[in-house]
């Protein structure tokens, strides 16, 4: 059974229409990465899929009962507001001590309990959001550009840790990414979006698309020489361990017929 399963989504935002004619679906435990363009409607599309946002026409079907985990593209939070990480992870629905340090270890932010939020980084605060996140064990975790500021090592930290967190709890992840050549080699599958979709597919399918082509161009600074780029330098080893691990993806998923 499909977790989430939307069809033929119109979405207009005001007078602006953002999403036309949007067939998208979620299989249990798969990685589904959302590309497109600034202003393709990607984050709108997040956004329908949780239920914040209605649909002028289409449909959205859930899975009864199914459990979300959401990390917004910003969170804006006031520095003047003296608020723990503990504290933070309590809000609305208060937890223990014991389940926000399993979130927080689980995340990669274990040492941040104690921390003011007006004091994290921008990857301590996407790894303390990822945690409240998985604070109710979700099924479908729900990412709108988590690695936006973050450098390369960064976001290739990041996303080790979704592959981890996917693994240990058997949940789809659904991700809006602004750099495909880092995500793709841990995806099962890539939606190219642009107010419709594109092309979707396995990312090897996806990249040699005409369509994705158009959008994110073949040369240099194209998403797919990056993402050639991204396994043909290695620096220490504790990078070569997270390419080879990107790389054995990219092959165990080259031979399958999507």
């Amino acid at each position: 059974m499909k977790l989430i399963e939307a069809q033929g989504l119109r979405v207009s935002l005001g007078e602006h229409p953002v999403l036309q004619g949007v067939d998208f679906h979620v299989d249990p435990g798969e990685i589904v990465t959302i590309v497109g363009p600034n202003g393709s409607g990607k984050s709108t599309l997040l956004r329908t899929l949780i239920g914040a946002v209605k649909p002028q026409a289409g449909k959205v079907t859930r899975k009864p009962g199914l459990r979300l985990g959401y990390v917004p593209q910003k969170l804006q939070i006031d520095a003047t507001l003296p608020l723990t990480v503990a504290r933070f992870l309590s809000l609305p629905h208060r937890i223990s001590r014991a389940e926000g340090r399993a979130a927080l270890e689980e995340a990669g932010a274990g040492a941040l309990e104690g921390r003011p939020m007006s004091g994290l980084s921008g990857g301590q605060f996407q790894r303390v959001l990822l945690a409240r996140a998985i604070l109710g064990k979700p099924e479908v975790l729900l990412l709108d550009e988590p690695t936006q500021g973050l450098d390369q090592p960064g976001s290739a930290a990041f996303y080790r840790q979704i592959e981890q967190i996917r693994a240990r709890l058997g949940c789809a992840v659904v991700m809006v990414s602004h750099e495909l050549h880092v995500v793709m080699s841990a995806s099962d599958r890539v939606v190219c979006l642009n107010g419709h979709v594109c092309c979707q597919g396995h990312p090897e399918t996806v990249a040699q698309a005409a369509e994705y082509r158009a959008l994110f161009g073949t040369g240099t600074h194209g998403a797919l020489a990056l993402y050639r780029h991204e396994h043909t330098h290695t620096h220490d080893h504790a990078h070569e361990r997270g390419h080879d691990h990107a790389h054995d993806h990219h092959h165990d998923h080259a031979g399958h017929g999507h």
